[in-house]
């Protein structure tokens, strides 16, 4: 049923994707994008709304809400290396994060859900709420901004896909419970006096103290919380000092931490201020530390995996679904997870035999099928919600 309501318009879909991902836009950027997500949706004589700033809900069926489906529909500060002749046109832009199959398999879904509840005598039976968000690439997201715009009023549960490219086109990677991570952000600026190399006894020595807080930090929060919570404190950049006889007045330090669980997540907040002051107390530099909450790790629940799961193999056969590892990225998904139940499922992208590219790359290359797998899993998905038959 499904494929046969897609193949209408298939080759206007996938010329869609093309122009999105050759006109990426940054967060809280997508203007344009926007503007393309209403007006495909409209030919479908669909109503879609314009979130604020940027961004689109709309709703199809009729009756009462069953489900909201979530695509996030921003670019990368990177430049596309893919070669493609719908490759970026935007200097330092692209889509290396799949986002244009994203919302564009979401858009797709939603023609085919409009299409299926005005061929039903019944139609669908319910609604199925569709979510395009903006800046799902910054911290801590354009998830809270579009909540906050009532999105998930009333919503029992919620779906979402991401592109995978270790996974192959046609399968798709799914667990139950925590299938991200929690990913924060970890600023320490140190500052002092400073002075001669030759008396570093009368200076409080900041570069010493900022070697012990990149070695001694990351091991000793692995002593003071659970290892079962996988905690990760690692360094991305260090700063300080120009000259090899100075002892400098400051000093920065920032890196990325990131957890398995909510729980050890709620933890770090609660000792990490308390171990800086521990780790530099002894240099008497003066410390500020800055720890920028990204988002919690998006957490699957049973039932909504299973009911998934069950779609998925429903549509693309009994062999579809994989056990997925936890990835230890971030993904703002996890906010409307802390409002209402849902899962998250992984969209194979990856050619059988193929070349296995990775994400936030600029050379990440999709198999288009993906684009035909994700409307397919999607529009499956809120079928099984609305209790539609189809296959």
């Amino acid at each position: 049923m499904i494929q046969s309501h897609l193949a209408p318009f298939y080759d206007e879909l996938l010329e869609f994707r093309r122009d999105i991902h050759a006109h990426p836009e940054l967060s809280y950027e997508e203007f344009r994008t926007t503007e393309k997500i209403l007006g495909f949706l409209r030919n479908a004589d669909l109503d879609p709304q314009a979130l604020e700033g940027t961004g689109v809900v709309c709703e199809v069926g009729e009756g009462p809400l069953v489900a909201a489906l979530r695509a996030d529909i921003d670019a990368l500060p990177l430049d596309d290396l893919t070669g493609t002749p719908f490759a970026s046109t935007v200097p330092g832009v692209a889509h290396a994060c799949g986002h244009d199959i994203h919302l564009s398999s979401l858009a797709g879904a939603g023609r085919v859900l409009s299409s299926i509840h005005k061929e039903l005598p019944g139609g669908l039976g319910g609604r199925i709420r569709m979510i395009f968000q903006p800046a799902e690439e910054v911290t801590p997201g354009g998830a809270l901004k579009v909540i906050s715009q009532g999105v998930l009023a009333d919503v029992p549960r919620v779906f979402a896909i991401h592109c995978d490219p270790n996974v192959d086109v046609g399968k798709v990677g799914s667990r139950i419970g925590p299938i991200t991570a929690a990913g924060d952000t970890v600023i320490i600026r140190l500052s002092g006096h400073g002075g001669h190399t030759s008396r570093p006894h009368l200076t409080e020595d900041l570069v010493y103290a900022l070697g012990k807080l990149t070695t001694d930090l990351p091991a000793t929060l692995s002593r003071l919380i659970d290892p079962r919570h996988a905690i990760s404190l690692v360094w991305g950049e260090i700063r300080a000092g120009h000259a090899p006889n100075v002892v400098p007045s400051d000093g920065f330090l920032q890196g990325t931490l990131r957890c398995l669980d909510v729980d050890g997540w709620n933890q770090v907040a609660e000792v990490l201020p308390d171990l800086v002051e521990r780790v530099t107390g002894p240099y008497g530099v003066t410390v500020d530390l800055e720890h920028r909450r990204g988002v919690p790790p998006v957490v699957n629940t049973e039932e909504d995996v299973s009911l998934l799961e069950a779609a998925v193999r429903d549509e693309l056969g009994p062999g579809s679904v994989q056990l997925t590892p936890q990835s230890m990225g971030g993904e703002d998904f996890a906010w409307y997870l802390t409002n209402c139940p849902g899962a998250l499922v992984r969209v194979g992208t990856r050619t059988p035999g193929g070349i296995t590219y990775d994400i936030h790359q600029g050379d990440y290359l999709v198999d288009e099928r993906a684009l035909e797998m994700s409307v397919r899993v999607y529009t499956a998905m809120a079928l099984r919600a609305l209790g539609v038959p189809w296959s």
